[in-house]
């Protein structure tokens, strides 16, 4: 895994964006992993929306489905940031499938609340990762990948709220 994105920072694209090279691959790789993690996390969002059953099916599919929506938005910003930097945005499948850090979907759940708690807790790791990267893009002098990551982990913060709302009380 260390391989590929390694080959991916070195391909770099001439900017006027002032940030320090290094810096800026630095900043490429955090971003596309999290792109990894955002594309990886939309599909196994559509899963749940697609196979929910069960009493509450029409409110958890919807709200999977707005989930994804959200998640694809996120995607966008993200790899358009990747490319605004210099870098190339992973983003097929197969880049996807190799460099998430996002655990596999429980593929045997059915009721509602079982893709609630999966969802959650993928959606929770997903959000944490990124808080994490606005911090080392901060220190890596990116304000505006920092800024952006922020609206990403807004957005996905109330997503999981949304999520664990049906999980209390």
């Amino acid at each position: 895994m260390a391989t590929l994105t390694q080959n991916r920072a070195e391909q770099t694209f001439k900017t006027s964006v002032n940030l320090p090279e290094d810096k800026r691959v630095g900043i490429i790789e955090i971003l596309n992993a999290r792109l990894a993690d955002t594309i990886d996390l939309k599909t196994q969002t559509k899963f749940a929306h697609w196979n929910v059953k069960g009493k509450d099916f029409f409110q958890l599919h919807e709200l999977f489905d707005q989930i994804a929506t959200n998640l694809d938005a996120a995607a966008d910003l993200l790899g358009e940031r990747v490319t605004q930097l210099g870098g190339k945005a992973i983003g097929t499948s197969r880049q996807v499938a190799s460099t998430s850090e996002i655990k596999e979907y429980d593929l045997e759940a059915v009721g509602g609340e079982e893709h609630v708690k999966a969802l959650s807790a993928r959606l929770a790791q997903l959000t944490n990762s990124a808080r994490e990267a606005i911090d080392r893009t901060g220190d890596l002098g990116d304000q505006g990948t920092a800024d952006l990551l922020t609206e990403i982990v807004r957005q996905a913060d109330k997503d999981l709220w949304f999520l664990e709302a049906h999980l209390q009380g």
